[in-house]
This record gives C-alpha cells, structure tokens and sequence, in this order.
C-alpha cells in the first residue's frame, strides 16, 4: 500500500525544481498534492502532467511571502480536499553578495521568503492539523543550516532559522500530533543552483568550473551533486514517519559535504 494514501500535502515552490521532485514522490506515495507556486501558470502546467500520468495533484497561487496569499491557498486546498496532512516548506530564492554590499531590500526580501514564508504557511496549516490530530511539516533547510558560505549571508541565516522554528513547532504540536523536521541538502543542480555558478565565478574572481569543484563540491566525499531524488527520499522519510519520535529532527543529504 502507498505511504500516504488518501492525505493530502502542500508543497510550495512545486512548479519546478526540487519542489517539484518532492511533490512528484509525496504524489507517487498515493498523496494529493497542492503544487503551491508564485507562478499558478507554471503550477497549473505541472499539476496537469501529475494527472495525466494517474496522479492526484491541484494548483494554487501562492507567494509565501504575503500573509492573505498564504490564508487565501490553503483556505482553497482545504476548501477542495478537506484536509492537510503534510505540509513541505520548500519555496526559496538565491542572491549573493558580500555582507558590506549587501542591500538592505535584497536582505529582507530573502528572509521574507525563507522565514516568513516558512512561518506563514506553518501557522495556516497548523490550523487544521491540530484540528485533526495529525500533521508532518517538512522545512527544506539546506547545508547553509549548519554551515557557512561566502556571499550568502541572508540565505545562510534563514536556513539555521528554519531549524529553529522546525524545534519550536515540534514542541508545540506534539499534543496535537504534529510533526516537524527539516532536510538539509547539499547543492543540487536546479536552475537556482546554475544561476549561482557564474555569479559567484565573477564575485570571487575564479572560473566557473573552479566554483564546481572548489567550492560547492570541495568538500564532498565523492564531488557529486545531491539530486532532487535524494531530497525527495528524505522528505519521504520524514511526511511518512510512523510514531512522533522523529520530530524536530534535521537530516543532511550532501554526499557527506556536512556531517554531525
């Protein structure tokens, strides 16, 4: 029988990239799964292929960082399935500079979509979780959770913030039945990750094949890329936990680049 038959999951930032590797597995595991994305054309077009291939999957428009959007979609998901069961905080962005150059708008724009995204959509489906008794919420964390990088400092501050609300509401929904935990993955060659190669080859002063090697792949055991399939797998791992005592947890998938 598949893992998540007949629950319901949000996921945002689905349309593409790893959002969409996550919601393709939560979907193949028998979910119904809400493609949450800024672009409803994009979500629309990657629910489509979900069901023309026997999946269950619906659009919303949601921009993570606008607090009525995020009321608005999970009001329609829940209007249109009656539930939520998991929901996968997925919907980032990237931008580099130095810390002394770092524009103060660029600044809150990133901790707007990583933070307060990620706490907007956890408060809206909280709501019918403790309701029900029951919930997973994944946070997609990343490396940058337990590490630094140069020129990431909002992205690298916003991904340690993940695990601590991910502790906090493990905290709080325990009496409710709510889980939480965050995947932590290493670099991942999504079109996020390919926009940073050439950037941060011109910022630091080095090729791009020197980004790949000596530094997003330095310290890897193998110097490969973490793929979206891996990511998928450990969000799995976590929506599908059978007891709560895998909760406020935070797994690292990065071919050994981080290890604890």
């Amino acid at each position: 029988m598949p893992k998540l038959q007949d629950q319901v999951a949000i996921v945002t930032g689905a349309a593409s990239g790893i959002g969409r590797g996550i919601a393709l597995r939560l979907a193949m595991e028998g979910a119904t799964v809400a493609i949450a994305d800024l672009a409803l054309p994009a979500a629309e077009a990657t629910a489509a292929e979900f069901v023309a291939n026997g999946l269950k999957a619906t659009a919303v428009a949601m921009d993570v960082s606008d607090e009525a959007a995020v009321e608005a979609g999970v009001a329609r998901v829940l209007e249109a399935t009656g539930r939520i069961d998991i929901l996968v905080s997925n919907a980032g962005i990237q931008i580099v500079h130095p810390v002394h150059e770092f524009p103060l708008a660029e600044w809150r724009k990133m901790l707007a979509i990583h933070l307060d995204g990620a706490f907007l959509t956890t408060r809206a489906c909280l709501r019918p979780m403790y309701a029900a008794g029951r919930g997973s919420i994944v946070y997609i964390g990343s490396v940058h959770s337990k590490e630094a990088s140069l020129l990431k400092a909002p992205y690298v501050t916003a991904k340690h913030g993940l695990i601590g609300l991910a502790k906090v509401v493990a905290k709080e929904g325990a009496a409710h039945g709510v889980r939480a935990n965050t995947v932590c993955p290493g670099f991942v060659r999504t079109p996020l990750v390919e926009k940073q190669i050439p950037e941060q080859a011109a910022a630091l002063g080095i090729t791009e094949e020197e980004v790949i090697r000596k530094v997003m792949l330095k310290d890897t055991v193998d110097g490969e890329f973490t793929t979206v399939d891996d990511v998928a797998e450990a969000v799995l791992f976590f929506a599908a936990a059978g007891s709560n005592a895998m909760t406020g947890q935070s797994l690292i998938v990065s071919h050994g680049w981080s290890m604890e």
